[in-house]
């Protein structure tokens, strides 16, 4: 629910920062599917973690949804939201040897700024924002069963070239990119005390309105 109320209140901001920017303004969402892919991690031996942890996350997919409010010419404010699943895999090879796995849905909720470069039909755009990452164990494929729901902050920037197919639709292919802390599900010694970039290409096809 909390989660909801977020994302609601997202839309809501941007959509009423481009209202008072410009009332002629259009709009468009989109909807793509998305890989999530995430590096080895090695944890930091100088961290509270101990004995030092090494996550390995497999790759991952999902959805992605976004909202568009055209402020300008070239610029737009965005909501995002995206629903994805993987493999966290945390290991240790020292004093309390483990092995531990947890299944995951990730859920994303996060705001940006886009800046366009129209050329004919290929408008190739960047974006740059932040917002909230949800990590959620599920219980299926999870090995331990005292994790916890994991939420971080994340700083989002990314990409791509939306090409136009008619005057109403567009095809989008772009990498998006969050850094963020790396989980711990709620358990001290999954925590790796590092910063990582996860990268989430994406293709879909966007609606304007």
């Amino acid at each position: 629910m909390k989660k909801l109320f977020f994302i609601m209140c997202l839309v809501s901001m941007l959509a009423g920062i481009g209202h008072a920017q410009d009332q002629g303004a259009r709009e468009d969402i989109n909807l793509s599917a998305m890989g999530v892919i995430q590096p080895y991690v090695e944890g930091d031996t100088l961290a509270p973690a101990h004995p030092p942890i090494r996550l390995k996350s497999t790759l991952g997919m999902g959805l992605y949804l976004g909202y568009r409010y055209q402020l300008t010419t070239n610029g737009a404010v965005e909501a995002n939201y995206s629903y994805s699943h993987f493999t966290s895999k945390f290991s240790a090879y020292s004093a309390g040897t483990f092995n531990a796995r947890v299944y995951t849905g990730l859920q994303e909720a996060t705001g940006a700024y886009v800046r366009t470069i129209p050329f004919k039909k290929f408008n190739p755009f960047l974006e740059g924002g932040g917002g909230m990452l949800f990590f959620t164990p599920i219980g299926p494929g999870t090995t331990t069963y005292d994790t916890e729901q994991t939420y971080v902050p994340t700083v989002l920037f990314g990409g791509g070239i939306a090409y136009q197919l008619s005057p109403s639709w567009d095809l989008r292919v772009q990498y998006r990119g969050q850094i963020f802390n790396t989980p711990s599900y709620g358990i001290s010694r999954y925590n790796t005390g590092r910063r990582y970039i996860m990268s989430q290409p994406a293709i879909g096809l966007a609606y304007h309105f």
